[in-house]
């Protein structure tokens, strides 16, 4: 019981999962009616949707209770492969990070569980965190024929899955009201906008890494145009630019517009540096960091005496007629 307990503890730094006991002697089997350490999972391949589902359709308050403790266990275990942009989007889904997430589950009832996991999430995770496909092994001698990438699901072609994003982008513009927003009006694009349209486009399997790439590949040219870029490249055969170059040509056309002051000019540069970083600054944007040390957006508007928002517009617009 003790080398199961040490089994059991955290080791951050291998990244461990599970544990697995090799009982030569079936001692373990005996040991089961007097130990105390039982697994709480007991089907690692079980999803997070048969999980969820589970805990939505189950009636008997037992069964809820076992699969409630599945369904935390399989967090708790893969909760440190979130990492990066993968944290960034379970933040997004459920507002809390992953391990606040995590300790708000612990002692709630099964009903309030079921609720916390929506079918946006569980999808998420089943796709972020999935077992992967298992492991072919053959004595066959190897030949290397190719060397290729393939995109999306299907690991097509870049030029396949370059028509597959146009098509998604055109078939989609009415259901996914940012895409409007990015091709029709790209002034009025907010922050919270940006991230839920980057979410609906990497589950749909088109990240803006794999387009640059896609794109990279097709044409010989690498071009960092931004995921807006991309879409009002596919929706409205925009020339695609790097977003950088983009806003550097919007920022010299607006300082050109009239006569700033050196505070305006000097946070006009600030803004669109931070654009080139975060590709949208809106007014939340602006009352958040780096911003919110220098008074954030009350205290920027003032100096822009009260008309900041018709600002950012006027430099969100210029960004996309500057060179497209």
């Amino acid at each position: 019981e003790q080398m199961l307990g040490r089994a059991t503890r955290l080791c951050p730094e291998l990244k461990k999962e599970v544990f697995k006991v090799y009982d030569a002697v079936d001692l373990y089997a005996a040991l089961q009616d007097v130990t105390e350490m039982k697994p709480v999972a007991t089907t690692r391949s079980v999803t997070f949707a048969q999980l969820a589902e589970e805990l939505r359709t189950l009636t008997d308050a037992d069964a809820r209770e076992h699969v409630l403790g599945e369904l935390l266990a399989k967090l708790q275990r893969k909760k440190q492969r979130l990492k990066g942009h993968a944290a960034e989007q379970f933040e997004h889904l459920t507002g809390d990070t992953v391990e606040a997430f995590a300790a708000a589950l612990r002692g709630e009832p099964a009903s309030d569980v079921e609720r916390r996991f929506t079918p946006d999430l569980v999808s998420f995770l089943d796709r972020a965190l999935g077992e992967g496909g298992r492991v072919l092994i053959s004595d066959h001698e190897d030949r290397v024929l190719e060397v290729s990438r393939g995109y999306g699901e299907g690991r097509t072609r870049p030029e396949d899955y370059l028509e597959a994003f146009e098509e998604f982008v055109r078939t989609h513009m009415n259901d996914i009201p940012a895409l409007a927003v990015v091709a029709q009006r790209p002034r009025e694009l907010t922050r919270k906008q940006l991230k839920d349209l980057k979410l609906a486009l990497d589950q749909a399997g088109f990240d803006e890494s794999s387009l640059r790439t896609a794109w990279r590949q097709k044409s010989n040219v690498d071009i960092a145009a931004s995921i807006l870029g991309y879409i009002r490249q596919a929706a409205l055969g925009d020339a695609l630019l790097p977003y950088g170059e983009r806003v550097d040509r919007a920022l010299t056309s607006i300082l050109a517009s009239r006569a700033w002051d050196v505070h305006q000019t000097k946070w006009l540069r600030r803004i669109a540096e931070q654009m080139k970083a975060s590709t949208v600054v809106d007014q939340a944007a602006l009352s958040d960091r780096p911003f919110l040390d220098a008074g954030g957006f009350p205290r920027l508007n003032k100096i822009f005496e009260g008309s900041l928002e018709s600002v950012l517009q006027d430099l969100k617009e210029r960004v996309w007629k500057e060179g497209a």
